[in-house]
């Protein structure tokens, strides 16, 4: 299995729209053109380079997300990309746009190799150790850097934080939303 490729963080549920992940954040405008400077979030900019359309909301869950087409994408500052949008004509209205997050639908993804997964995909999974004890819940992934991790929650709140490497994760099972884990030791002793 390789390593997580984008560390991006959602929340599966019930919506009237297609299911859009987290990419990036509008963190400032680049020159007088009206280009956004993005933070990607995760490792690989590669979805949001290619990116034809992007939406631009609050949250991801927002119902009143706003669409754009992407005229232009491009490498920018190291974890940045640049990108001008159909209608944001003017640095003006790119700062107004700061802060928000930068969305893609799901279908327009790049497809992973095997063993490769979107870590939205894994927010939500149940995480269980091979001996079969239950960990608690996926919450979210921090990117770290070095290596991603699993933020897991157990029913009375206790969180662990799992490292996201091949000698942890034994099995990620998306359709049955689990994953089962090699505990290392000192993985679980409290801190």
């Amino acid at each position: 299995m390789e390593p997580i490729a984008d560390s991006i963080s959602s929340i599966e549920t019930e919506r009237e729209y297609p299911v859009r992940v987290a990419l990036g954040r509008v963190v400032g405008a680049h020159g007088l053109n009206g280009q956004l400077q993005v933070r990607y979030l995760g490792g690989d900019p590669e979805n949001l380079l290619q990116a034809a359309a992007i939406w631009l909301a609050e949250r991801e869950d927002d119902p009143d997300a706003e669409s754009y087409e992407v005229m232009r994408a491009a490498p920018g500052r190291s974890g940045e990309v640049r990108m001008l949008l159909a209608g944001v004509e003017d640095r003006d209205a790119a700062l107004r746009l700061g802060g928000q997050l930068v969305l893609i639908e799901e279908a327009a993804l790049a497809e992973l190799p095997a063993g490769e997964y979107y870590s939205y995909q894994l927010v939500g999974c149940r995480v269980k150790t091979a001996e079969g004890r239950e960990l608690g819940t996926v919450r979210e992934i921090w990117a770290t850097g070095a290596v991603d991790i699993l933020v897991v929650v157990d029913e009375q709140g206790v969180q662990q934080l799992i490292p996201a490497v091949d000698e942890q994760l034994l099995e990620i099972d998306l359709e049955g939303q689990s994953i089962v884990i090699e505990v290392l030791p000192g993985l679980l002793d409290p801190v």
